[in-house]
């Protein structure tokens, strides 16, 4: 990634990342983070990934939600930034925290195991 993809990418992260802590309902939701936003060299298309936490709802149901709001964000940025173009907005969940989590669970476990032999 370039300096400006990187740079423009950080700020989409803030923006979007203080949609969810101010102006965005996410009662239900758990913890919703952005934890990467990735630029395409044209600027046209931000890649934003979401983590959820403590949160009751699947994948699928928050990425539905994020669905819901993917204009009332694109807005935002619009407004935010000064881009010759408002870039798409597109979620996709990472659950590098599900994984770590598990990896965990399944390491603990052998250790556990091993213990009692």
């Amino acid at each position: 990634m370039s300096i400006r993809t990187e740079r423009v990418a950080n700020v989409i992260r803030d923006v979007i990342g203080e949609m969810f802590l101010r102006e965005i309902d996410t009662t239900g939701y758990g913890l919703l983070t952005v934890t990467d936003v990735i630029m395409t060299a044209d600027l046209r298309i931000a890649k934003v990934y979401v983590s959820h936490y403590r949160s009751e709802k699947t994948d699928e149901a928050v990425q539905a939600f994020l669905a819901d709001h993917v204009k009332a964000v694109r807005m935002k940025i619009g407004r935010s930034i000064r881009l010759k173009f408002t870039p798409e907005v597109r979620f996709y969940i990472d659950n590098t925290m599900n994984r770590a989590a598990r990896i965990d669970e399944l390491l603990t476990r052998i250790r556990h195991e091993e213990g009692n032999r």
